[in-house]
């Protein structure tokens, strides 16, 4: 995920202990402006000097080739894709024209020297016919593909064969499979980030009981997602049918996949994860309190130091424990194949590392704005140095990856990934202009809030310093509260300790109240917390981009596919057979139907066509006169006459028809139903 910079979190919400001198910070933004600068000039000229790659898997070729017309039945049926892929062992199904299998049902690895294949062995004594050869497999960076075609045996057919119109990877599964997804990196930014926002930041927010439910949240949310996804790949990469989700069969294969092995290495980390943020909780949280009611922080050896190897050793594992989950994504989706998987890998952990720190510390601060105590000002200050380093990461990474999956301009704007990229980019840029008005908001709180130090310190009179911190006020509420439920008792009436404690508490909460609504009416307070609520909502919609990008074909192949599918279509002319489907209609009884007509291998010189002619049943239709010519307008050529041989009924063939040059021919064909009825139909084919 690209981000944007850090201003966002520069939110004090305690005093301010010293202002930012506009001027020394003047040669800083210079710097970011020339990074920024240099960074788009390489963005530029990696998108310019590309190398071919490709992330999701294509079929390139298939043994028969689809359309084809053979004499006799192979005796297997071959798929070659352009990279690696997982299937099952029905994954390739053959079926006749009446739609019984014509396969046996046993999908083989016929991979060798760098090319990747699959196939399938036919039965023996299949029928003429035409056949449907579909296929489904799981492409390296765990996404489902599938396709079909088909070829014929003898004399092409007509055919019952009646394939799902559902994509794999659609449907209610499909849907429900995306918003596990959706839910796994947002369970993942909030639990990471939160804990970092911690360690790193604020330490004191580890017994604040809001920051602890947005981790633990983010956790189970994590950990609920991830279970949903594993149970649902079987029917989202296969049948697409809810009920399967809990099929045995299905669950093993998953859990034999790379993906599946991926989820379950998720599972298992966030068991640590659970152990992680229970010594977060408990142990860390009991002896930061102690460590701050120690006058500084505690001596050598004290709760300062327990506090400090402690946080020192929660830092290390949650690291560890991070990359781990971080690298479950990356070893299964578009990082772990294409060009430089080696790079980009720790890339793309590195990438939602920083996205989660970042993201998930500005959640953290929000939930604290809004619900919790008030927030000292050095812990956003770190939060803001954090960010920035976040920023500097999510810049780098996100620039790589973007060459990586585009690799082009054309395809920045030409593709469905480009355009979401984009999209993207301009979210990012409203993430700047919020972050800019949140960070004049604090300035101008951080300015009043000085000027404020200043006069109470010239105006305090000596004496006992007064607690600003809402804990001790309660308290020192509560005492007075209990002193005046005793003198109200009177000399005659003995005190209840009970109806003491209930007024204080009643009395402490109408003076936290009271405080609260006062932080809520200062209008700069108001207007920082909205920016970062906007902020944090602009957020939200830019991760669910960047989870659409993640199930979106990467620019870069989506071009390929296009060129591969020219390239192959510029082959199938030149090498043929060529293949043509017209309706015509002379008017009389049983006067429609469709020529089919075939020419092989549709190049200049000696070429053979085949002419089938089809009633509205699909039954032939077997007219009493048949003739064929071809011109090439353009060049003035033609027509060239043709009279085919009848073979049978509703079949004519030409052994050895000569087309002199390549070029766009126009074929028209003239079919005469009876003494009366006869009608003349045309289209272009490409020779050469």
């Amino acid at each position: 995920m690209t981000a944007t910079a850090p201003l966002l979190g520069a939110l004090p919400i305690g005093r301010r202990t010293g202002a930012t001198d506009p001027v020394a910070r003047r040669p800083l933004h210079r710097r970011v402006l020339a990074a920024a600068v240099l960074l788009g000039t390489v963005f530029g000229l990696l998108l310019f000097g590309a190398a071919p790659a490709s992330a999701h898997a294509a079929l390139t070729g298939s043994n028969p080739q689809d359309g084809a017309v053979v004499a006799t039945a192979p005796q297997e049926v071959k798929l070659t894709f352009s990279e690696q892929i997982a299937m099952g062992k029905d994954s390739i199904r053959v079926l006749e024209p009446s739609g019984k299998r014509a396969d046996r049902a046993a999908v083989r690895d016929l991979s060798a020297g760098g090319t990747v294949a699959y196939g399938v062995e036919l039965l023996p004594d299949l029928p003429q016919g035409t056949y449907t050869v579909a296929w489904r497999a799981v492409s390296a960076d765990s996404h489902p593909i599938s396709g079909a075609f088909t070829f014929s045996i003898g004399t092409p057919s007509s055919t019952e064969v009646s394939l799902p119109s559902q994509e794999p990877g659609t449907g209610v599964v499909g849907v429900l499979y995306d918003i596990a997804r959706y839910a796994a990196y947002t369970g993942f930014v909030l639990m990471v980030g939160g804990a970092s926002f911690i360690l790193l930041c604020w330490q004191r927010g580890a017994g604040v009981r809001p920051v602890q439910r947005l981790i633990t949240h983010g956790w189970v949310t994590l950990t609920a997602s991830t279970l949903a996804m594993l149970l649902l790949r079987s029917p989202y990469t296969g049948s697409g049918k809810l009920a399967d989700a809990f099929e045995l069969s299905g669950l093993r294969e998953v859990l034999e996949s790379k993906t599946g092995a991926a989820l379950v290495s998720r599972l298992l980390l966030l068991g640590a994860a659970a152990l992680f943020i229970a010594v977060l909780f408990g142990s860390y949280a009991r002896r930061d309190a102690a460590a701050d009611g120690t006058p500084d922080g505690g001596d050598d050896d004290g709760p300062g130091v327990e506090r400090k190897d402690l946080a020192f050793g929660l830092a290390v594992g949650g690291t560890v424990v991070a990359i781990g989950i971080a690298a479950t994504w990356a070893l299964s989706e578009h990082a772990s194949t294409g060009i430089q998987p080696g790079i980009a890998m720790p890339v793309d952990v590195v990438h939602l590392l920083a996205v989660a720190t970042w993201l998930g510390g500005l959640a953290a601060l929000l939930t604290t704005l809004y619900r919790g105590p008030s927030i000292e000002e050095p812990a956003v200050r770190k939060f803001s140095r954090v960010a920035f380093l976040s920023v500097v990461a999510l810049a780098a990474t996100g620039l790589y990856q973007s060459w990586r999956q585009v690799g082009s301009w054309s395809a920045l704007t030409g593709t469905s990934y480009g355009r979401l990229l984009l999209v993207k980019v301009a979210l990012v840029v409203a993430m700047v202009g919020v972050a800019w008005l949140s960070r004049r908001w604090t300035q101008q709180l951080g300015q009043r809030t000085a000027s404020e130090d200043a006069r109470d310190t010239a105006e305090e009179p000596e004496g006992p310093e007064e607690s600003e911190e809402p804990a001790e006020a309660g308290t020192e509420t509560a005492t007075v509260g209990v002193s005046a439920a005793a003198e109200g008792a009177g000399a005659g009436a003995p005190a209840d300790p009970v109806r003491a404690a209930q007024l204080a508490r009643q009395r402490a909460a109408v003076a936290s109240a009271g405080r609260k609504k006062a932080r809520d009416a200062d209008p700069i307070r108001s207007g920082l917390r909205r920016s970062v609520l906007v902020e944090a909502g602009i957020a939200v919609v830019l991760l669910a981009v960047t989870t659409v990008l993640t199930t979106t074909e990467p620019g870069r192949t989506q071009e390929e596919a296009a060129q591969s599918t020219g390239s192959s279509a510029a082959g199938a002319a030149a090498q043929g057979p060529a293949e043509l489907k017209i309706p015509f209609d002379t008017g009389g009884t049983n006067g429609k139907g469709t020529l089919r007509l075939t020419l092989d291998p549709a190049r200049p010189g000696a070429n053979t066509l085949h002419l089938w002619i089809d009633d509205t049943r699909g039954a032939p239709l077997d007219a009493p006169e048949v003739s064929v010519s071809f011109t090439l307008q353009d060049k003035q050529i033609g027509p060239l006459p043709t009279t085919p041989q009848r073979l049978a009924a509703g079949h004519w063939t030409a052994p050895s028809v000569q087309i002199p040059m390549p070029g766009d021919w126009q074929v028209q064909v003239t079919v005469r139903t009876s003494d009366f009825d006869q009608v003349t139909v045309d289209e272009n084919v490409k020779i050469g």
